[in-house]
């Protein structure tokens, strides 16, 4: 799904695109509708401003797919979460990501 923004052309090559032209409908919920990625990323750019303060281009992809966690997960409760982050991370092995991030070379 996309909304009618240009920047979103080259999608077509790759995947089967659905566009949404906001000056003619808000949503056509039978077909199309962007609500559910412009909530995403309007959480993604706020997490960057508030909790995270940057976000590096090669880690782009594990905040993403941390904030989409945090999206999946937005109306469990904060113990539940808890549990399920702990058991996560106890059956995770070791990050090749993060695992000694700041002994790296800055390049």
């Amino acid at each position: 799904m996309a909304n009618e923004g240009t920047g979103w052309n080259a999608l077509h090559s790759r995947f089967d695109v659905t566009r949404v032209d906001h000056g003619q409908l808000y949503s056509d919920c039978n077909v199309a509708y962007t609500n559910g990625a412009e909530g995403y990323f309007s959480r993604l750019r706020r997490a960057e401003i508030g909790h995270h303060h940057h976000i590096a281009g090669p880690y782009l992809i594990r905040y993403a797919q941390e904030s989409a966690w945090r999206e999946d997960r937005r109306r469990v409760d904060n113990g539940a979460q808890t549990l399920a982050i702990a058991a996560l991370a106890m059956a995770s092995p070791v990050s090749m990501d993060w695992c000694g991030y700041w002994q790296r070379q800055a390049s």
